[in-house]
């Protein structure tokens, strides 16, 4: 026996073997636990960035709506038929939104104000990721909704197709 051996207290041997299979378990539980949230981080950017595109997505589609609607040259604006709504289907839009379908909704209504008739539309404009909206949430369903109001008067003193309607 080396004098080492003979020395030490016989209840402090393999203590360094504890120390380092325990040093050897929380180690590898922190990597695991790294592993898990970096997985979980880069989901949530790209459902982020999903998120972000769905907006703009629905945003061309209202931006749409509302050139229609405000169009002077628009020959059923003067018609409630004239609101303007529709699907954009998935590929309708280009680049990055192609991935998206957007659908439009107008409703419309008649005021008068000031001895002028105005219309008012409100339009929704829904894009999300899925082939049919809305679907079953999963994973990657994204769906942004955009709404705004407008009102379309024309002058009654302008020429015939700037008038406010009867």
């Amino acid at each position: 026996m080396s004098l080492c051996q003979r020395t030490m207290p016989r209840r402090m041997r393999g203590f360094s073997l504890v120390t380092g299979i325990f040093l050897l378990v929380v180690l590898s539980a922190l990597g695991a636990f790294m592993v898990v949230f970096t997985g979980l981080q880069q989901n949530t950017v790209q459902v982020d960035i999903l998120g972000v595109r769905a907006y703009y997505a629905a945003r061309a589609g209202l931006n749409w709506a509302m050139y229609q609607a405000l169009d002077p040259d628009n020959p059923g604006s003067a018609t409630p038929a004239a609101c303007p709504a529709g699907t954009m289907a998935q590929g309708a839009l280009a680049g990055s939104l192609a991935t998206f379908s957007v659908t439009v909704a107008c409703e419309t209504f008649d005021s008068t104000e000031a001895n002028r008739n105005i219309r008012v539309y409100r339009i929704t404009a829904t894009a999300c990721n899925q082939a049919s909206c809305p679907g079953t949430p999963d994973n990657a369903y994204v769906e942004r909704r955009v709404v705004a109001t407008l009102a379309k008067c024309k002058d009654p003193s302008a020429p015939p197709r700037y008038e406010c309607g009867p």
